[in-house]
């Protein structure tokens, strides 16, 4: 497929985000990587707090344009409400009211773009807890997940900031969905998506469990981890080289395969392991067995070997090893993304493959302001105009782009 033969499917779409830190500035980073113009809206006084840490930054806010406006100003407000008459999009991921007390809410707003579809990313959806301030780590330990991932006693978040990508995500579904909507009706609508709400989903298994055992949740680490799955090798097994490797036997052929290929044919034929259910019952006595054989080998011989059997397996990585995995590297998953100081990170695509189109990078993450003259020109400002407001500071032009 030529670059050039690429029609991403919301080419066309204008896209105004109020994001910071993780959850707004990722929806409109799904949103940009398929076709929308979005512009970046930031203070002035800094931008995205992500800024400051440069590689949250990076990672959220490539194919977008920045524009740096005073909002707390009239003639900011005035600009911005410009910029929404010509918007099919607009989200933040503010504090909640923050944009009320600005007054550049969702019924100001629409009623300047009755077509607009707005996306509010919040602590939660509304209800008794809805002017709550919440964050990532927050939402995982009040909707369950943390319970469920840490140790006795040990609630622990997850290894990324899984709520607020969730949370963004589900947020992207609502805006897509309007869109097909608005195609019908001609108007907009106001979709909220929540950091609680998304780590209460998640934990759905969990609470289906509870209910249907009528027994209080345990965390997965005291329901054990084979158990839990329901598999009787479904475990962590260390190799020669202080490597691991999780391997997952989830069948009868996947159990015969792999005695054979590690030459174990005594516990093949032990009748005490020729089902699964036997299998989690034997774990007592079978694992221990089973961890000698693997730590034999290395972990890349461990791997081969298992490849070779087709047992499900996975080598236990951590994320700056990602950028050589030799899978990532030839399906080209890992996009080229410029950094302001002219090196180039490789970091992941939206993790799905269409045949109608690919992702690429169009733009670098951008400079705070750097395309503030470019946008209001398009949104129809005079050069006159755009120097006025430039002198007063109502907008910041920043470096070039």
């Amino acid at each position: 497929m030529n670059e050039s033969d690429i029609t991403l499917p919301l080419e066309g779409t204008r896209v105004l985000e109020l994001g910071h830190i993780v959850a707004g500035p990722t929806a409109s980073l799904i949103l940009a990587d398929l076709g929308a113009d979005v512009i970046k809206v930031e203070n002035p006084e800094g931008g995205d707090q992500a800024r400051t840490t440069g590689f949250g930054f990076v990672n959220t806010n490539r194919n977008k344009r920045s524009i740096a406006l005073d909002l707390k100003s009239p003639r900011g407000k005035e600009v911005f409400l410009k910029l929404i008459r010509g918007a099919d999009v607009c989200l933040d991921n503010f504090a909640p009211g923050a944009l009320d007390r600005l007054g550049l809410g969702y019924d100001v707003l629409a009623q300047e773009n009755p077509r607009l579809i707005y996306l509010a990313i919040k602590g939660f959806l509304p209800g008794p807890y809805e002017k709550r301030p919440s964050l990532d780590e927050l939402a995982q330990m009040m909707g369950g997940l943390a319970y469920m991932t840490g140790p006795v006693g040990r609630p622990m978040r997850a290894g990324a900031s899984v709520i607020d990508i969730g949370a963004a995500t589900y947020g992207v579904i609502g805006v897509l969905a309007a869109i097909i909507k608005r195609g019908v009706t001609g108007r907009g609508e106001m979709i909220t998506s929540a950091l609680y709400e998304t780590s209460v989903f998640w934990v759905g298994q969990w609470m289906a469990r509870a209910f249907l055992s009528g027994q209080r949740s345990i965390p997965m680490s005291e329901i054990g981890q084979s158990v839990r799955m329901g598999w009787g090798v479904f475990h962590l097994f260390a190799t020669a080289d202080e490597q691991q490797v999780f391997i997952g036997v989830t069948s009868n052929a996947h159990w015969e395969r792999f005695c054979k290929e590690f030459d174990l044919p005594e516990l093949f034929a032990d009748e005490r392991l020729n089902t699964n259910q036997k299998r989690v019952a034997a774990q007592e006595w079978m694992l221990p067995i089973l961890r000698a054989a693997m730590a034999k080998h290395t972990s890349d011989e461990l791997q081969r070997r298992l490849d070779k059997c087709a047992v499900p397996y996975a080598p236990v990585r951590r994320p700056d090893e990602l950028a050589d995995d030799p899978h990532l590297k030839a399906s080209n998953q890992l996009l080229p993304v410029p950094l302001p100081d002219g090196r180039v990170a490789p970091l992941p695509k939206l993790p799905y493959r269409s045949t109608g189109y690919d992702f690429t990078v169009r733009l670098p993450p951008p400079p705070l302001g750097g395309h503030t003259s470019e946008v209001l020109a398009e949104a129809g400002f005079t050069e006159n105009e755009i120097a006025s407001l430039l002198a007063d500071k109502i907008a910041v032009q920043g470096a070039a782009k």
